[in-house]
């Protein structure tokens, strides 16, 4: 009896028939160059993970109560400048299914370039750091960037992240359990 060979199909389509991912950095920007930059990071399946009660709508930060992973979360990102010495964290805001972040690298005291990580390799640390911590992916592939334009888009930014708790039931990220 003849042994049955398994059937391969190999099936050529061209690459204009695959769908087109959209680019999530500018294409010719070095994002290891010292300046701002405005994160956003969703949860995978924009799970609500890092508020104890992500239904109370809350003034102002200090009234959140974060759960193990939100604790976690956040000391992850305290030690980013540990990490990386030339980024520092000038704002944050953990909301229940997403965080955004306020990144800077910086130059030397003499104004130069220092040897710093692009701003996707410090993300990806922190998401993978903690995954692996958590015991299971907590975040969506990729994140959002917008790299900070001037001073007045800056301190919109950290507006932004400071009221963006006492307008989590408005907020388009925002879902129940």
């Amino acid at each position: 009896m003849a042994a049955r060979q398994p059937n391969h199909f190999v099936i050529a389509m061209n690459e204009t028939q695959y769908p087109k991912r959209k680019q999530n950095r500018l294409q010719s920007y070095n994002y290891c160059m010292p300046h701002g930059y405005f994160i956003t990071v969703c949860t995978q399946d924009r799970k609500n993970l890092f508020w104890m009660d992500e239904r109370i709508p809350v003034a102002c930060k200090e009234e959140i109560v974060l759960t193990r992973y939100g604790k976690m979360v956040d000391e992850i990102i305290l030690s980013i400048p540990a990490h990386y010495p030339s980024v520092s964290v000038d704002a944050y805001v953990i909301m229940p299914n997403h965080l955004h972040l306020l990144l800077q690298i910086h130059t030397d005291p003499d104004g130069r370039p220092m040897a710093a990580p692009t701003i996707q390799t410090v993300v990806n640390q922190m998401k993978g750091t903690a995954s692996k911590r958590a015991g299971f992916s907590l975040w969506q592939k990729g994140f959002y960037d917008h790299i900070v334009r001037n001073d007045r888009d800056y301190r919109e930014i950290i507006r932004y992240i400071q009221g963006n708790p006492a307008k989590w039931l408005e907020d388009k990220l925002y879902r129940m359990r």
